[in-house]
């Protein structure tokens, strides 16, 4: 009775439709679905640094919230988001480029090669900062399946 239940949800799942491919999921706080902890992915490019945005000129993006400080900010996002939101879903740089995931901390960053990233804290940044190339090439082997681990 068992197989035959077994086979009868096999024939089941093999006749339903392909699962979409989930879109790379950023990093988020469990109480909030603000990503770059409420910050504006786009000041980092424009201003040289870390600037709170505000709820008032928002959009989602991936399934998270963006917050940006002016309507400008919130325009060139939305025009390009993939060229502001930050790489590997705002996770830890240097944690993806070891396998595994860290919150980002949105104080802690750099623009590489025209890319934002992230990393966890201080000292973890130091660390990245060593071999920047490396690392980005290791987390960009490990992204985004060190999201299912």
């Amino acid at each position: 009775m068992r197989i035959k239940l077994l086979l009868a949800s096999l024939a089941v799942a093999a006749m339903a439709p392909a699962a979409e491919a989930k879109e790379d999921p950023f990093y988020t706080s469990v109480l909030s679905n603000v990503a770059v902890g409420g910050y504006d992915a786009v000041a980092y490019f424009t201003q040289g640094k870390a600037v709170k945005g505000s709820a008032n000129f928002s959009t989602s993006y991936k399934g998270a919230e963006f917050r940006f400080a002016n309507a400008a900010d919130l325009a060139a996002f939305k025009a390009n988001p993939d060229k502001y939101a930050p790489q590997y879903g705002g996770y830890c740089a240097w944690a993806v480029s070891q396998g595994y995931t860290a919150s980002g901390d949105p104080l802690v960053w750099k623009v590489v090669g025209g890319k934002l990233y992230l990393n966890y804290n201080e000292e973890i940044g130091q660390r990245w900062s060593k071999n920047i190339p490396g690392f980005i090439a290791a987390a960009d082997k490990n992204w985004p399946a060190v999201l299912d681990k």
